[in-house]
């Protein structure tokens, strides 16, 4: 299936563009980041934030790991039926799709020890 050149360039947009804020994210919380932490009790807002960000990376990279081995166990399944010789090269397939959730998880852990 050969994607229309609109998506193609879509795709590409929201590439850049995520990028690009991830990058300036990055950039602008660096004093931030570089600053000596002293016993200073956390601000609850930024306990709040960091909890909520968390949630979030864990949910939507378990949405994502979803809708991946949906789509991929669909395909896989298919050509089971047709050759079942391809079971390793499926079982890799439908692994590498579940991977997904994993390193949300890493990240949402990443983001809870970066919080105290």
């Amino acid at each position: 299936m050969k994607l229309p050149a609109r998506w193609i360039l879509a795709l590409a947009t929201m590439t850049t563009a995520t990028v690009a804020v991830a990058t300036f994210t990055l950039i602008a919380a660096w004093p931030a980041l570089a600053a000596e932490t002293a016993a200073v009790p956390p601000d609850p807002d930024v306990v709040r934030w960091g909890f909520a960000s968390a949630a979030l990376a864990a949910g939507l990279a378990a949405l994502g790991a979803g809708y991946a081995v949906a789509q991929v166990g669909t395909a896989a399944l298919g050509a089971l039926a047709e050759k079942p010789d391809l079971f390793g090269r499926v079982l890799v397939m439908v692994g590498l799709a579940e991977g997904i959730a994993i390193y949300g998880l890493i990240v949402s852990i990443l983001i809870l020890n970066r919080l105290g």
